[in-house]
């Protein structure tokens, strides 16, 4: 039973495994800008650009943009304290409306926790997927901005999963896009009003992100809604099961769980993982901190997991607090409507996970809306859009 249900559950680790990023060509050296580079205790308030550049031409969404910049940019941590991220912006032909182009702050799937996964370094994993996705939006007249998150390509490790550091990320970046093109020519500049978009644990991140833009982003942005595709949920409840007890897993579901490790051993050290982890384990968990998805995804294939594991996670003093903080979806407090929608022949997300979740929110009167499409994980992005579209344009209205 309990094997059953590890089996499962797992599988919500978030994310694609395949298509993992390739090398990248030199940087582009346009349009480089900087300000001083400082201490995180001196770092200027979150949304501050610290560096622009122009985004290499092939890591544009093809076919839909027209000027594209990588910025550096200040947000927050795990800890709550400011921090540098990076992320890109990109600009669709034509002229924007007053005011500027409507803002579209696009969430990623699982890349890595290493600095080389950074999608602004090497673009989305998925490229063909995640593009054609984004070109639709961007065809609808949307800006995009997408962060990297906190970590990924910046100092400290990347907390992956963690809601609140992701939530920071969006919402700074939307900051950091709108005061970069402020002083750039009228087509290029973002209006103040936005949505986040996510698949997977990206999905995750525009809902925590929809729950908090409104305190996060304050009165200089004006937040509309979120749109989440592949949305985990609960993963903690599975987190507690591990141990030596764990049946074989899948290779990227190894991956996967060993991410989460390592991002929970790096955030909150006063856990003690390694205390519980065999040498093998502590091997494989510093392996996460550097490997991309699709090479560590190869790393872990045919590892027992059991075989990380001196003792259950469970055993971890004050591990059900520290979960709840790190990863647990929020469930109430919601201010803009939410759009859900996901896949029945999802098996990197499980269905009844998600729809547990949904039906959750609409139990608390939270303004949810979850769809069900005959997809799997990744076909959910353009099944959904026939309803996504107009939700996201019906926002952007009221």
């Amino acid at each position: 039973m309990v094997a059953t249900a590890l089996l499962a559950a797992l599988a919500v680790a978030t994310g694609p495994s395949a298509g993992a990023p390739s090398a990248a060509s030199a940087p582009a050296t346009l349009e480089v800008s900087t300000v001083a580079a400082t201490a995180a205790a001196e770092l200027p308030r979150p949304g501050t650009v610290l560096r622009s550049e122009s985004l290499r031409r092939d890591l544009w969404i093809p076919g839909s943009t027209s000027r594209a910049f990588r910025l550096t940019y200040v947000t927050k941590d795990s800890h709550e304290r400011r921090a540098r991220s990076t992320g890109t912006v990109f600009v669709p032909h034509g002229q924007p409306p007053r005011g500027g182009w409507p803002v579209v702050s696009w969430a990623h799937g699982i890349s890595g926790l290493g600095d080389s996964c950074a999608p602004s370094k090497v673009g989305p994993v998925l490229k063909e997927r995640d593009w054609s996705y984004l070109r639709t939006w961007m065809e609808q007249g949307y800006a995009v901005v997408a962060s990297d998150y906190v970590g990924l390509g910046t100092p400290d490790l990347m907390p992956y999963l963690h809601g609140k550091a992701q939530a920071h990320s969006v919402v700074d970046m939307v900051k950091a896009g709108r005061s970069f093109t402020a002083g750039k020519a009228r087509r290029l500049r973002l209006s103040d009003e936005w949505v986040t978009i996510g698949q997977s644990q990206g999905g995750g991140a525009s809902v925590y992100t929809a729950r908090y833009a409104t305190a996060y982003g304050g009165k200089r942005l004006d937040f509309r809604g979120a749109v989440g595709t592949g949305t985990p949920a609960y993963i903690e409840d599975y987190v507690k099961l591990l141990g030596p007890q764990d049946p074989p897993l899948t290779a990227d579901l190894n991956a996967y769980l060993v991410y989460i490790v390592a991002s929970l051993r790096d955030v909150h050290p006063e856990l003690g993982i390694d205390e519980i982890l065999t040498d093998a384990g502590k091997h494989y968990v510093g392996l996460a901190e550097v490997q991309c998805d699709e090479e560590f995804a190869e790393t872990m294939d045919g590892v027992l997991i059991s075989t990380l594991f001196e003792a259950p996670m469970a055993t971890l003093p004050g591990l059900d607090e520290t979960l709840a903080d790190y990863m647990a979806m929020p469930e109430s407090g919601f201010d803009t409507p939410v759009f859900m929608a996901h896949g029945a022949a999802d098996v990197d997300v499980p269905y009844a996970q998600t729809a547990r979740y949904a039906a959750r929110l609409a139990a608390n009167d939270e303004p949810v809306t979850f769809r069900t499409y005959p997809s799997d994980h990744s076909g959910t992005m353009q099944a959904s859009l026939e309803d996504t579209v107009p939700f996201v344009r019906r926002q952007f209205r009221r």
